[in-house]
Order: C-alpha cells, then structure tokens, then sequence
C-alpha cells in the first residue's frame, strides 16, 4: 500500500491511499484540531485535478439504511458515474468492482470498510461496479458524481456472483436485505459491460 501527500491548497493537505485496484483511490483530509473540534477542506476543485481525480461533480445522493441491508452492485451504461464516497454516520463495507474490459483489474474487487468515525473518502472511478452492507445498526452514506443518473443505463451485478467471490462480512447478520431491483441483477458473465478499459 502506497501513502503520498498532496496539497489541495496553500495550507490543506490531502493523503492518498493506493488500493488493491490501481484505479480506487482513498482519500483522507488532514483535519486542524482545536478545543472546539476540528475543521477539514474535504475537497477543492484545483486540489482534485492536481491528483488527477475529477475537479467537477453533477449530481450529490444521500441514502439511510438500516443494518444488514445491502445495496449493488450498481453501475451505468451509456452516461457513466465516477463516484466519491463518505460515510457520515455509521459504518458499511463498500466494495468496488473493475467491469471494465481489457483492464488488468478486470473481475478484481476490492472491500473497504468506512465509518463516520473517520474522515475518508473512497474515489470509484467510471467504469466500476459499486455496492455496499451496513454492518453498524445503521448508516448514512453521501456520494457525488461526476454523472447524472440515467435509468435507462441503469444495472445491476448481483452481490452473490460466484464468479467474482466477494467476501461480504455477513457473520452475525444472516441474509442480507436487498431490493426487489438488485435482485433480479445479472452474472457477471451474462451482464453488458462498460466500453473496455483505456490506458492512461
């Protein structure tokens, strides 16, 4: 695991965490504390282009669930999404799918676990599967994105893919809730898939 520092301007810096997919990154806001608290410049425009992640988010999402349900694995066709997400209350495992074809991530996931107890960011850039289990007894999770949502693209991979073998931390919880829609979500091998991965 790769650890840099980067400035996202004159005073705040930001730490940047490589992960097993070389595309997610997580990202932690160095947070001034005082006897009151703690303030943090959680994002800037210039600061985010500088670490080569988008400087423009169109659209902000915010979701409460409650413990055990799940939600994904969820991606778009035709007007993709890169995602930038933060727990604020709550704690949830967050899995991150490469769909695209030709990467050499292709099929890998990746699981973090995020907490509101901690100031950190997961960036899942376009062409990735997105999911996560609340594991606290709830959880509100915020999200921007670089896309609007677009129905018509909307799909699903199911959690459960024996293909892909994602170790979703279910001990204690039994079976996960899931919506109607997620459940009807394709296998990875049946599904229709972003455009294939471009080297940059």
């Amino acid at each position: 695991m790769t650890i840099s520092m980067v400035y996202l301007c004159d005073h705040s810096v930001m730490r940047v965490i490589d992960t097993p997919l070389q595309d997610v990154k997580l990202l932690r806001p160095k947070q001034y504390p005082d006897e009151r608290g703690w303030f943090s410049e959680v994002f800037t425009g210039k600061g985010f282009s500088a670490l080569g992640l988008p400087e423009h988010f169109v659209q902000e999402n915010q979701s409460y669930s409650s413990r055990g349900v799940l939600r994904g694995l969820h991606y778009q066709l035709g007007k993709q999404q890169g995602k930038l997400v933060r727990v604020l209350s709550g704690t949830i495992w967050d899995v991150a799918v490469d769909l695209r074809p030709g990467s050499p991530d292709f099929g890998q996931w990746a699981g973090f676990e995020l907490t509101g107890d901690e100031l950190e960011l997961l960036w899942i850039p376009e062409g990735f599967g997105h999911g996560f289990l609340v594991t606290s007894e709830s959880a509100n999770v915020l999200y921007k994105t670089t896309g609007y949502y677009y129905p018509a693209g909307e799909r699903c991979i199911r959690w459960d893919d024996p293909s892909l073998k994602i170790d979703w931390p279910l001990e204690g919880l039994g079976v996960p809730n899931i919506s109607a829609k997620d459940a009807t979500g394709s296998y990875m091998s049946q599904a229709e898939l972003p455009p294939a991965y471009l080297p940059k």
